[in-house]
């Protein structure tokens, strides 16, 4: 509530990009608390928002999203180890613990401290990890939007009839596709970019990356870099997942259920949506190239993000059954007995 409120002070007192119009404090508040739980919903058309309005937007979506905010419980819970765990001490009173409990074997002493300590170290590295991991995907992703909005003349376009700033422009679908939020700076969401296929193809992975698909994606990385440095600490995550205090750590095995299950739904969707949808009116101007990237966008979106390149109402009833059936899944998938609840779910 607090970043909604202070994300509605910052829109507020920014000018809107037009100067007919100036939005309701309501619409306003709204849209702050929107963009901070990434539910992307909006009473006001993207395009009356001013650059820093949409920066402003970009930073209430960015610490709104799940992913940031569990790092900041895996902080929490590092800074607070040493009061939850009786076993924690640090270096500097080690000396002092076996000195006080010289009643038990001094190697289970030695034992205890070093697993506690290790523990304690290993949910420090576990957040480091998934600090770099928000850094790098998000700067991968800006960079190459970026990249592609300033070299594709069609996508640079529409960007410059709207009068969006390509920096701003690709910072901001890159942060609210994957939180998951929807929010894309243009009143018609992505549907004006259905024939630029090379920038959906780089916002699909975001999509996957920050939701569903984000525990097999975190398990891989911390997998890789215990087989590069070494280091005991990735080792024992990889362990002891369960004892990390970390909702979105999964053992190998179910996170490989996991994103079976993700891509299985996917494809389902993807062939039963071109099945239906191939010839139809929403797909009119587009080559089969298109077609497909299209409809594979679509497809990934409807359980996920929501955005949308197609127009909804233009789909066939027996499509978007499907697509409320595919949300509804979304909400729990159980593997193995275990419940694993993705990130979000679909919103716009």
């Amino acid at each position: 509530m607090i970043v909604s409120l202070a994300g509605y002070l910052a829109l507020k007192i920014s000018k809107p990009r037009t100067t007919w119009f100036r939005p309701e404090d309501f619409d306003v508040f709204f849209t702050s608390v929107s963009a901070t739980t990434v539910s992307s919903m909006s009473t006001i058309e993207m395009e009356v928002f001013s650059n820093t309005q949409l920066i402003i937007m970009t930073i209430l979506m960015f610490v709104g999203g799940e992913v940031f905010t569990s790092l900041l419980g895996l902080q929490f819970a590092s800074s607070n180890f040493h009061k939850n765990d009786p076993n924690y001490t640090d270096s500097d009173n080690q000396i002092e613990l076996v000195g006080l409990e010289i009643e038990k074997p001094e190697t289970n002493i030695e034992n205890e401290i070093n697993s506690t300590t290790l523990k304690y170290s290993s949910i420090k590295c576990l957040s480091y990890v998934v600090l770099g991991y928000l850094f790098v995907v998000h700067l991968l992703g800006s960079i190459l939007v970026l990249w592609y909005v300033s070299y594709v003349p069609s996508a640079r376009q529409v960007l410059k009839n709207k009068g969006l700033e390509i920096h701003t422009f690709s910072v901001f679908t890159i942060v609210s596709t994957f939180t998951n939020c929807g929010f894309i700076p243009t009143n018609e969401n992505m549907m004006v970019f259905k024939e630029n296929s090379g920038l959906l193809l780089l916002l699909i992975p975001q999509i996957l990356m920050g939701n569903t698909l984000y525990p097999p994606c975190l398990l891989f990385v911390i997998w890789v870099l215990k087989k590069i440095t070494k280091r005991e600490e990735f080792r024992y995550i990889l362990m002891n997942y369960g004892d990390m205090g970390y909702g979105h750590l999964f053992s190998g095995l179910h996170d490989l259920l996991l994103a079976m299950t993700v891509f299985g739904f996917i494809l389902i969707q993807f062939i039963l949506f071109c099945t239906m949808e191939w010839d139809s009116q929403v797909m009119e101007g587009l080559n089969s190239y298109q077609k497909l990237v299209g409809s594979l966008f679509q497809t990934v979106n409807s359980r996920h993000t929501g955005e949308s390149v197609f127009d909804l109402s233009s789909i066939s009833a027996a499509i978007l059954v499907l697509f409320v059936i595919m949300m509804k899944v979304n909400g729990a998938i159980v593997l193995n007995g275990r419940p694993v609840t993705p990130l979000t779910t679909f919103t716009g």
